[in-house]
């Protein structure tokens, strides 16, 4: 994945997930991804599919069947190999607003 070809959608939806706090769901089992894609503004079908490639490398973990509740799963996270694309992806934070994910 080249800065040319980044799938911001996917960063987008990694990014709100790895700076969750418990305060912007309403299960303590996490969060859905209906109120997931009302956080970061993208249809929840493509919201979905980011948060399936996730879960494909073990950085989001999932309960419950219907609805899904979803966690980001930090130790999995720093285990992904250096070279990572997604691991990548989502350390590259030279166009993240953090005022959005926190309040000073």
């Amino acid at each position: 994945m080249s800065s040319q070809t980044e799938d911001t959608e996917l960063k987008a939806v990694g990014l709100e997930l790895m700076f969750l706090t418990p305060e912007k769901y309403s299960n303590t089992n996490g969060i859905t991804a209906v109120e997931l894609a009302k956080l970061v503004c993208l249809p929840v079908e493509t919201v979905k599919k980011k948060l399936n490639i996730l879960k494909d490398k073990n950085i989001v973990r999932v309960k419950g069947i219907n609805p899904k509740f979803w966690l980001f799963d930090e130790y999995n996270f720093q285990r992904l190999d250096d070279d990572d694309e997604i691991f990548h992806l989502l350390c590259n934070f030279d166009d993240v607003d953090f005022e959005k994910y926190f309040t000073y």
